[in-house]
């Protein structure tokens, strides 16, 4: 699009002022994900047409390379996120009683796992220009039964590492990564995944690597992957528990739980493992330019590392921009992503809502124990009603979802980004007429 093109798009009104929509479609493979070739398919045939689903040689295979991309000795591969963050819980010693400090705005398989093993989680409050747990805020929720803390790379964005384990350390604390949004993103060179005690990543479809469905445990230490193992992987107890008082209770999962991969998804995410790291520079060459594009536009940021840290975004998983209502008339985050999706953009939601809040941690009785499963086998109320974590509660109204492009193709990038600097310029008579 040449600048006179671009400048009589913004002079046009948006579509909920009479305009004409900005965006048509026939641009869907900007957006889609995962990358699908033949390769992929014959992989998943051959696993299909072998009959060797529930089987195990491709999922190792496929463990030995996810862990040596990351950088771990270590890796456990598992049917979903939610069943690897609880084997990680499990395997760094998460019990009855105990509780894990995670970020209010997160997804709820950062915390919900603890419920299962009579375990609570504590909310700190976040950062609201990276959107990932706040270092600062973390000791004031320490207790004696606190056990581990879970930084979550929210959307693709490295936590503050550094901080959050210098925190871990002088309180003896575990730390599981939650890098279920950040494949491929790196704290100061450093792959996460590799920065604390455990981590997990989910490989579900939509993900940065997507494989289907899918988790992976990752560790250095061998022992957490053993207990890990020992809790749900029963399959692997003859070859990876080597502790004899593991050893001793083998061939049954102590969890109850099955933790096997599907190898057809394994099959899938070594194929996808293979050319991932190509496929990310081009995702971040594509965002790095719609960022760019909208460099001074009033009210919007970019959630995007900076360049002089040597970290990144990896996939940019689920991007979203930070945004400032009074600078654009007051226009709430949802009147102006309702705006945006007039124009043909088609995109839903902010951040998450704040898990401190949901009813899920406050009210429900899950197991029937007669209160709150939150505090069933807590000696206190830790609970934490509105006001508790104020950036947190106003993070939703702070950012708004922007298009996740795979593609980097300039002038289809530059078409989007002209309808956020149109929304903005028209701002003020779009402020309060917009259904939200």
């Amino acid at each position: 699009m040449t600048m006179a093109a671009s400048m009589t798009a913004l002079e046009q009104p948006p579509v909920l002022l009479g305009g004409s929509k900005s965006i048509a479609d026939g641009e869907e493979e900007l957006f889609q994900w995962p990358v699908v070739t033949e390769e992929d398919e014959l992989a998943v045939l051959e696993v299909l047409r072998s009959g060797t689903m529930s089987r195990i040689e491709i999922t190792r295979q496929f463990e030995s390379e996810f862990a040596a991309y990351i950088g771990t000795a270590f890796s456990l591969a598992y049917p979903n996120g939610t069943m690897a963050l609880l084997a990680a819980m499990y395997a760094v010693g998460v019990r009855r009683g105990d509780e894990i400090i995670v970020p209010s705005i997160t997804f709820w398989s950062s915390a919900m796992p603890a419920f299962s093993l009579g375990a609570t989680v504590v909310f700190a409050d976040i950062d609201l220009d990276t959107l990932c747990l706040d270092p600062a805020d973390i000791e004031r929720w320490i207790s004696p039964r606190t056990k581990a803390i879970m930084p979550v790379h929210y959307f693709g964005h490295p936590c503050d590492m550094d901080a959050i384990t210098a925190v871990a350390r002088k309180h003896d604390l575990k730390i599981i990564e939650d890098c279920s949004h950040s494949h491929g993103s790196r704290y100061q060179g450093r792959m996460t995944g590799t920065l604390g005690d455990v981590a997990v990543f989910s490989l579900m479809t939509g993900k940065g690597l997507a494989i289907g469905e899918g988790g992976v445990l990752c560790a250095d230490d061998r022992g957490i992957i053993e207990r890990a193992a020992g809790f749900g992987n029963y399959a692997r107890h003859e070859e990876l528990l080597s502790e004899p008082e593991l050893k001793a209770n083998a061939g049954v999962p102590w969890g109850g739980v099955k933790g096997r991969m599907n190898q057809m998804c394994a099959a899938l995410g070594r194929v996808q493992l293979k050319h991932f790291p190509e496929r990310l520079v081009t995702i971040e060459r594509a965002m790095t330019r719609f960022w760019d594009s909208l460099d001074g536009v009033p009210g919007i940021r970019p959630h995007r590392t900076r360049p002089q840290t040597n970290s990144t975004m990896g996939a940019w998983y689920h991007p979203v921009g930070l945004y400032d209502p009074e600078q654009l008339n007051g226009l709430s985050s949802h009147e102006f992503m309702a705006a945006v999706n007039a124009e043909g953009v088609k995109l839903r939601g902010t951040c998450n809502f704040p898990l401190h809040l949901h009813p899920v941690f406050n009210e429900l009785d899950v197991y029937g124990d007669g209160r709150p499963t939150r505090n069933a086998f807590s000696d206190r109320d830790v609970r934490q009603p509105k006001g508790t974590l104020p950036r947190a509660e106003i993070a939703p109204q702070r950012t708004i979802r922007i298009p996740w492009f795979k593609h980097d193709r300039a002038a289809s990038i530059e078409r989007y980004a002209g309808v956020y600097r149109k929304i903005a310029m028209h701002s003020a008579a779009l402020a309060g007429k917009v259904s939200g």
